[in-house]
């Protein structure tokens, strides 16, 4: 009976050391595009 709490205490450190070592993915850190606002796109015709 104690292999068979020590074989489920190891199983259940290595499945938790597993599902924490996968990495997220990365974040996207660009900013979104400006809008332009009435008067610019009356002066210029179109975003700059």
């Amino acid at each position: 009976m104690t292999k068979m709490f020590r074989l489920a205490i190891a199983a259940g450190l290595a499945l938790s050391l597993a599902a924490c070592a996968t990495t997220p993915p990365p974040v996207d850190l660009t900013p979104p595009p400006k809008k332009c606002d009435a008067k610019t796109t009356l002066e210029y015709g179109k975003c700059r």
